[in-house]
């Protein structure tokens, strides 16, 4: 029993809420629509975190880059990748959500509306709205994406001033290890909240949810696996001659850990060891970009991002335009720098990025109750993708040479 209540096995406990929420559902229909309060509250807390989240992982994972030198060399090409792989990522997953739609094609007993406005920016409209006259105010109505922006531009400031900026650096870890820590306790409510909702889910829309749900979790993972292939592994194996076969055991060995642990930052010993050990990888940039990686390359949620936005405006019959494609795309960039290396922390990010775009956010109860069996695709994208950046950077800057690595 006191396995099953620890920190580690929060998701078994979401299970058993999301189990008890579907039989509240279709048991009692009326009391479960009546209780859908506490699924509401639940959300609120999540809400209520979004903004102190994202303001402390993205300060601190710019901040606490401290190798200057190393920074400078390799620095800009590493974080240029990381994005160049975030984008193809996200365009192969739009490719295959579109092709999906696994919010569309269910039956339900009472079809889903939404009567909220999406986001559709203008290029002038969306500056006006990244660059605030009030940056106090812009976090108090809860606008991520400009937050984000000042955050980062502050966050390099403070690495500009050297020690003189020690202070507010020691400061901003604190108050992220204290915001972290006020999370996970939210989390622990996880259980009530996605009883509630799915409860509610079940009561409202009957079964046909199950099927949507089931199409959207196929739907992840197909992604995650043709971005493995076409974004990692094919350019991997193209530009730095390694063979296929040494890189996909090596890819194995570590997608052991992440399928197991769901943490980017609990594999990364041994996505360094296996690195260096099994695909020959140099030491100074492996322990510089891997890190660095676990940090702000999430091509995971590159996948997460997409399938969950073409999901949910499917849901609600909500159509998305080209621009707000486009800058949804540009949200997950940024937004995914501020992963929590939390249990079921990505459904706080899901939260935000949908709240950005003008989306509905109810859904998130109902995907927190499988949301393991998506992090276990996630995580073991993101730290593939960690792997593959390594080698590109090395062979870029002549420190790896595949044939004589093996």
């Amino acid at each position: 029993m006191r396995a099953f209540f620890s920190k580690k096995n929060l998701f078994l406990r979401v299970a058993v809420g999301f189990a008890l929420g579907v039989v509240l559902g279709f048991a009692a229909p009326d009391f479960s629509i009546a209780v859908k309060v506490v699924g509401d509250l639940y959300l609120n807390l999540i809400k209520l975190m979004i903004i102190p989240i994202v303001v402390c992982a993205v300060f601190c994972g710019i901040a606490n880059i401290r190798d200057g030198a190393l920074l400078r060399r390799i620095g800009v090409r590493t974080v240029a990748l990381y994005v160049v792989m975030f984008v193809f990522s996200a365009a192969v997953s739009l490719a295959v959500a579109y092709a999906v739609r696994p919010g569309l094609g269910t039956v339900f007993e009472n079809a889903p509306v939404y009567e909220g406005a999406v986001t559709n920016p203008t290029v002038s409209s969306f500056l006006m709205t990244i660059v605030p006259t009030n940056i106090v105010k812009a976090a108090a109505d809860g606008s991520t994406l400009p937050v984000i922006l000042f955050t980062i531009v502050f966050a390099c400031a403070i690495v500009s001033a050297g020690e003189k900026g020690r202070a507010v650096l020691d400061f901003m870890n604190s108050l992220s290890d204290a915001m972290f820590r006020m999370l996970g306790w939210f989390m622990e409510l996880s259980p009530l909240g996605v009883a509630s909702l799915m409860a509610y889910s079940v009561a409202q829309y009957g079964a046909g949810i199950f099927s949507a749900l089931a199409k959207y979790i196929g739907c992840c993972w197909l992604c995650c696996v043709l971005v493995f292939f076409l974004v990692m592994v094919l350019p991997t194996c193209l530009y730095t001659k390694v063979p296929v076969g040494r890189l996909l055991r090596a890819c194995g060995k570590i997608a052991l850990v992440t399928l197991s642990t769901t943490s980017s930052a609990a594999t990364l010993p041994t996505t360094i060891q296996v690195s260096m050990e099994d695909l020959g990888a140099p030491e100074g940039v492996s322990k510089f970009t891997l890190p660095l990686g676990c940090t702000i390359n999430m091509c995971g949620g590159a996948c997460s991002f997409c399938c969950l936005a073409v999901f949910v405006s499917d849901f609600y019959a909500v159509n998305l335009s080209f621009s707000t494609v486009v800058f949804l795309v540009f949200v997950a960039t940024l937004i995914n720098m501020a992963a929590p290396g939390i249990p079921g922390g990505g459904v706080v990010l899901g939260a935000s990025f949908l709240s950005i775009l003008g989306l509905p956010i109810d859904l998130m109860g109902p995907i927190s109750g499988f949301y393991r069996l998506l992090d276990m695709a996630f995580t073991t994208i993101n730290v593939e993708g960690d792997v593959a950046a390594n080698l590109i950077i090395s062979k870029s800057i002549g420190e790896y040479d595949a044939p004589k690595a093996g």
